[in-house]
């Protein structure tokens, strides 16, 4: 059996996994429920409804010469800025909108640990399942002969992408999975920069929240096309550990109910002062005098 079978399924799988297991665990450590989860992976999916159409109108005014592109030798350094900058202006705008309006009761450091991971967990679990819907169909498309359902136009393409899938070296199947672990991290310290908006009242964060998502696309972007996957998936490590340094740099005390103290509680009124009712004693008379005619 080829070991490619094995090792692309399991790179979606753990795609979705890592998104779930995060999750779960930062409900569980900061008792918040999985309402922010939702609301986070529905901020992203949000997100994208308006980034994707905006991109391709985007890239359509300039492939139409509506917009002037710059020389050649300065187009991939400027499309990686332009898809770094649409990126963050979409994805960081909407946690900011999400925080302002729909959770806006996320403001702690762990309750935006939540939101982050419902948004990062979100496009986790999408690129997941895409992962594994593509192996379906190159499975599908590996042992069928392609000249009686593609184009002549197009065969020597699809022939070439057909064969690079099922030659690809096996650990490097399992990028993808790796690239989310990172991306993952990124998301959180994004949505903790977001929150500091809100607890600092400063808006200057949302700009830097947009300039470092904006940082880490454009050159993941700029990476992958000059040095290729290894290069990148190894920036974007890095991208994590500085993550991981803005999350506990900006890491605050998380809010405590605090117990009601006993001289807090409302004072109980004097025995003497509550109303006297008369006892009904067990005489023959008095039981008489109650009972029902």
């Amino acid at each position: 059996m080829n070991i490619l079978y094995i090792t692309y399924t399991l790179n979606g799988l753990l795609m979705i996994i890592l998104a779930v297991l995060l999750s779960s665990y930062l409900v569980r450590h900061f008792k918040t429920g999985w309402r922010l989860i939702w609301i986070g992976g529905a901020t992203f999916i949000l997100s994208q409804v308006g980034h994707i159409p905006f991109n391709s109108l985007l890239f359509s005014l300039f492939n139409r010469g509506i917009l002037p592109t710059p020389p050649d030798e300065y187009l991939l350094i400027f499309n990686s800025i332009l898809l770094g900058l649409s990126a963050g202006l979409w994805e960081e705008g909407a946690n900011y909108i999400t925080f302002r309006w729909w959770a806006k009761d996320a403001r702690s450091w762990g309750k935006s640990l939540v939101l982050g991971s419902g948004h990062g967990g979100a496009e986790a679990i999408i690129l997941g399942i895409l992962a594994l819907f593509t192996l379906f169909q190159m499975v599908a498309l590996r042992s069928t002969d392609l000249s009686k359902i593609i184009p002549p136009e197009q065969l020597g393409l699809a022939q070439q992408q057909v064969t690079a899938f099922w030659s690809a070296p096996w650990y490097a199947t399992l990028l993808g999975a790796v690239e989310r672990a990172f991306t993952l991290v990124f998301h959180l310290s994004a949505s903790v920069i977001i929150l500091q908006v809100f607890t600092r009242r400063q808006i200057r964060w949302l700009f830097i929240a947009i300039l470092w998502h904006a940082t880490v696309d454009a050159v993941a972007v700029y990476a992958v096309s000059t040095w290729g996957v290894y290069i990148t998936e190894g920036i974007i490590g890095i991208s994590a550990l500085i993550s991981l340094g803005i999350i506990f740099a900006l890491k605050t005390p998380e809010p405590e109910q605090t117990p009601i103290a006993m001289d807090e509680l409302p004072p109980v009124k004097d025995a003497q002062s509550l109303p006297e009712y008369d006892l009904i004693t067990d005489t023959p008379e008095k039981l008489d005098e109650t009972r029902y005619n």
